[in-house]
Order: C-alpha cells, then structure tokens, then sequence
C-alpha cells in the first residue's frame, strides 16, 4: 500500500511539473501582433495576443494600371495563422501594368509594426523580352514587352475576379513562378513562368564562336 502511494505521489508530482513548464513555456512564447489592415487608404487597427510558433507579418500588395494612374493597395499586419513564409515579387503585365507583393515575418513583441516598403523596381533592361497582355474576359493578344531590372522570367497569369477571368503575362522575378494564392483580397491567381529570349549580346557571341570554329576548320 506505501509502495503504491509512493508511486502515486511521484506521478502526481511530474504532472505537475509538466503542466507547469508546459503554461510557463506558453506565457513566455505569446506575444502582442499589430493588426491593422489598410485598403486605398482606409485603415482599421489594433492589437491582439499570437503565438510566437506563427509569428507576426506585414504584408504589402500594391497594383497599378501604369506608372501615372494608381489602382489598388492593400497592406495588412496582423498575427500569421499559420507557418509565415516570406515571400517577395514582382510583375510587369501588358499595357504597363505593374503587381507588387511582400509578405515578411518577424517574432517578437509587436514586430511587425514599422512600415513595410514594397521592392525597388529599376528600369534598367535586362535583355530578356517577354511576350505582354492583360485582359479580363476579352481576349489576351501579346505582345513584345522588354524586361528590367530583376524580373528575367516569362510569366503568364490566370485567375478570377468575381465574375471575370483574368488572363495575362509578362515579366516577372523567379519568385513569382509557380503561385496559387489570393491577391487583393478578391482575386485568386495561378502562375507559370518560361525562359525569356536571351540577351543579344549572348546571340552575337553564339554566332561569333560559330563562325570562328567554321573559319579554322
């Protein structure tokens, strides 16, 4: 009967301390998010409980119609529901139009409440020319588009708005190949991406070789 209750006290006590390190442990990992959403401007905030395991993140998609005439913005902070996985991109679609997103994570008491600035583009060529449309239930005619800066890969975009079916492509950086996921809140987007044409200067070093190993032969 003593060897009984001896044993019963020993596991009465590790319980206890499992339970206890298993809340300290909890206490220590949870932590305060800034959560705020902000579409074209308009803002709601606040602050709420996360757990560190996920994380906080901001998050900035920024779409425009071409360089002078704005279209949607939509930022958001808040505590990431899931594993956060940051990730950073850019499009350029026909008639100029622009999609930039990017999603950092970050852990730590209200992290994520400085600005979250969206990637320099640069307007340097590349070398690598894409073929460019956009449309929204019409039908996606491509054209030539020259690409800058980081954006080296060939894309093409599907996707819904409401009713509509987006269809476009253009250049893109390497991160935005392969993407399933909602943008501005509204629109689901599936991507693929190709190789652009290589620089010309690749083409008329190809030829020079050609015709040197023709002219020692």
């Amino acid at each position: 009967m003593g060897v009984t209750m001896s044993w019963y006290s020993v596991l009465k006590s590790l319980l206890a301390v499992c339970v206890f390190t298993n809340l300290s442990i909890r206490s220590v990992e949870s932590y305060r998010c800034i959560n705020k959403g902000c579409f074209n401007g308009r803002c709601s905030s606040n602050t709420k409980m996360c757990e560190s395991s996920h994380g906080c993140f901001s998050q900035l998609q920024e779409f425009r119609i071409s360089t002078t005439i704005p279209g949607s913005e939509l930022q958001k902070k808040d505590c990431s529901k899931d594993v956060c996985t940051n990730l950073a991109f850019s499009a350029t679609l026909g008639s100029n139009q622009t999609f930039r997103y990017n999603h950092r994570c970050c852990y730590t008491e209200q992290c994520n409440k400085e600005p979250l600035e969206a990637s320099l583009t640069s307007s340097q060529p590349n070398g690598v020319e894409c073929p460019a449309c956009y449309s929204e239930g019409g039908v996606c005619n491509p054209v030539p588009l020259k690409c800058t800066g980081v954006e080296t890969k060939c894309v093409e975009v599907t996707g819904r708005a409401w009713s509509n079916k987006i269809h476009a492509m253009g250049c893109a950086t390497e991160t935005a190949c392969n993407v399933n996921m909602i943008v501005l809140e509204t629109t689901y987007i599936s991507t693929s991406c190709t190789n652009g044409s290589p620089p010309l200067r690749s083409i008329l070093s190809l030829l020079s070789g050609l015709f040197l190993m023709k002219a020692l032969l």
